[in-house]
């Protein structure tokens, strides 16, 4: 026996415990990305939950008599106040409303840029909110005025506006840039079909109409607030499943498809879930446009994942919702503005930022 075969022969035999397997470290390295990932959500998570709050008690306590912060608190709790008319009838449900109507807008924007893979995509681009706005204001047009049929009008001609993109949209499955342009065609259609029912009105009708398309929760209270927290008490369980299906449409639909991914039912489901979210919001406060916009982009950004964090992008939504109704009622007080000014004015100019960035992004690699 060679010497080098007499050492073979001493050396002891490789530890099992110490032998790592191809890839080791690559998978420990993404688990605990991923881990960070999660982490930093939630963080992010938690300081928007305290900034929501710090709206809120804020949206409660300034107005045309300003409340104590505390007087606020003990409305709240349910302790007896002298602001308990001022706070607890006039100033809350207006509050609770914005709350859901932006958390509702902001879950809807998020489900529905994940499908169409783009950033620019909301419900009000692709044709969702006009389709709600149009049946809404040709229900006014012939006499519909009551809170309590205008919600569920504006829930089904947002579904119907969906299903009539996803039609034309379909081409032996789903591809988002296809979902993007004929929702922004049906858009465009829907819109002048809202302006038809606007001229053929009457001029008060018309007038209604006109404020409620521009978005606005003056005069909302417990009898709207009801219908939408209802709602998302019923979709709270698909919420949480489209949390876990959005991973699977992130992916390309090669490797979606080999893991069994079922791509066109998770897209259909995720569609349906934003399009009912984005109705009923509507229905509930007129088309509050660009909220569905800029909450999952900036929820993504502050978070740093891959897919849109839906807890994260429902709270920013109701920042947006609620501060922005408060900044539309002292900005020009007396004179109050709808909230959907105030979101457009901010929304307007990130949208073009977005289509500024993306058409510098393959030149520049800066998107």
């Amino acid at each position: 026996m060679t010497g080098d075969a007499r050492a073979d022969a001493r050396s002891p035999a490789p530890d099992p415990v110490r032998v790592r397997p191809a890839g080791y470290a690559v998978v420990r390295a993404g688990a605990h990305g991923r881990f960070l990932l999660h982490r930093r959500a939630s963080a992010v998570a938690a300081v928007l939950a305290v900034v929501l709050a710090a709206v809120c008690l804020a949206h409660l306590c300034v107005g045309e008599s300003f409340v104590p912060p505390a007087e606020a608190v003990r409305v709240l709790l349910g302790l007896p106040s002298p602001a308990e008319l001022v706070v607890g009838t006039l100033r809350l449900p207006r509050m609770v409303v914005g709350l859901l109507v932006g958390a509702a807008f902001g879950i809807a924007g998020a489900l529905i840029q994940t499908v169409a893979r783009n950033p620019l995509t909301s419900p009000d681009v692709i044709g969702v909110s006009q389709g709600a706005s149009a049946l809404t204001v040709g229900a006014m047009t012939f006499g519909v005025t009551s809170y309590t049929l205008l919600p569920p009008l504006s829930v089904a001609g947002g579904v119907a506006a969906a299903a009539l993109v996803y039609v034309f949209a379909w081409r032996g499955g789903l591809h988002a840039t296809r979902f993007v342009l004929v929702g922004i065609g049906v858009a465009v259609a829907l819109r002048s079909l809202t302006t038809l029912f606007l001229t053929k009105g009457d001029y008060q009708v018309a007038q209604q109409a006109q404020i409620w398309m521009t978005g606005s929760l003056s005069g909302r209270g417990w009898p709207e607030a009801a219908p939408i927290g209802w709602t998302l008490l019923a979709l709270l369980p698909a919420v949480l499943w489209a949390a876990r299906a959005q991973r699977a449409v992130t992916l390309d639909d090669d490797t979606a498809t080999a893991l069994g991914v079922r791509l066109g039912a998770v897209r259909l489901g995720l569609v349906a879930l934003g399009v009912v979210l984005a109705s009923v919001a509507t229905g509930t406060a007129g088309p509050v446009d660009f909220v569905a916009l800029l909450a999952p982009q900036i929820a993504r950004r502050a978070a740093r994942t891959a897919q849109i964090p839906l807890l994260c992008s429902a709270l920013l939504g109701a920042v947006i919702v609620v501060l922005a109704d408060l900044l539309a009622r002292r900005l020009f007080a007396p004179t109050e503005l709808p909230v959907g000014v105030l979101t457009a004015a901010v929304g307007a100019p990130y949208l073009i930022r977005l289509i500024v960035r993306g058409r510098r992004g393959p030149r520049g690699g800066t998107a």
